[in-house]
């Protein structure tokens, strides 16, 4: 994703910038041997174990470029005058029914739904991602592709993905707004410490972006000695700042735990 959007200000939302994004997500990943940031050049299928029984069987592999010039093609027609969250809808839907590459074509279509709403300037930062509603509604999401394909039931599709939207950007709201009261709080808090007040409002801004770290990572980040980290890190934990995941004498990792819990509350 952050690649992604980095290379938003070099090249327009295409296919090149999917194909960068795919040999990114199957780097030392599932998938990895499968073609990696090239379009498949084989019949590949979704449900069931051959052609025979699958539950969809996308075009063939000769026609994928042509099909993926076309929806690029789409992304960037201005005469059509569609709303843009219309239009990612209906790219999504076509990217799926494409599915062009080997493997991973789930997880970059939804990826391709926040890369497209930021090069359009409707998104500033990648805060609204689907891939929650649409695992939490799977079935239903499968079901309303294979509706459109089948009985041409577009309207439903729409009314489901704008559904996804919606119960997405709400969701993101509150949590936004339960991080920002969290921020908040715990500052205020570590301003009161007897001790570690300055060092601890340093760690804890910093966890923000690290929310998985050990006690080598706190010294290097906060340019402070290795005793002065461990003993940092231990008071974060017992204030519950952080929950040490390993188990183990040495090599020991901490999770911002309090804040990572806001997002699943």
């Amino acid at each position: 994703m952050n690649q992604g959007i980095a290379a938003l200000k070099q090249l327009p939302f295409s296919n090149r910038l999917l194909k960068n994004a795919h040999r990114t997500l199957l780097e030392n990943a599932r998938g990895k041997y499968k073609m990696p940031g090239e379009f498949r050049r084989s019949q590949n299928w979704i449900g069931g174990s051959a052609l025979s029984n699958a539950r969809f069987v996308p075009p063939a592999q000769e026609n994928v470029p042509e099909l993926m010039s076309d929806l690029e093609l789409f992304a960037h027609n201005d005469a059509l005058h569609l709303p843009p969250l219309i239009k990612v809808a209906l790219m999504h839907y076509q990217f799926e029914t494409i599915h062009p590459f080997l493997d991973g074509n789930g997880r970059i279509g939804r990826l391709m739904i926040t890369l497209y709403l930021v090069s359009m300037d409707i998104l500033k930062q990648p805060v609204l991602y689907l891939s929650d509603y649409l695992g939490r509604n799977r079935e239903e999401y499968y079901e309303r592709l294979t509706r459109v394909r089948e009985q041409n039931a577009l309207e439903d599709w729409l009314l489901f993905f704008l559904d996804g939207i919606t119960e997405t950007a709400k969701k993101g709201t509150q949590t936004f707004d339960k991080i920002l009261n969290f921020q908040k709080e715990w500052e205020h808090t570590i301003h009161g410490w007897d001790k570690h007040s300055t060092k601890g409002l340093l760690l804890f801004r910093h966890l923000f972006q690290h929310p998985a770290i050990n006690a080598q990572a706190v010294g290097e980040a906060l340019a402070i000695s290795s005793p002065t980290a461990y003993k940092l890190v231990e008071h974060f934990t017992q204030q519950g700042l952080l929950r040490e995941v390993t188990g183990a004498k040495r090599g020991k990792l901490y999770l911002f735990d309090p804040y990572l819990k806001l997002y699943d509350s």
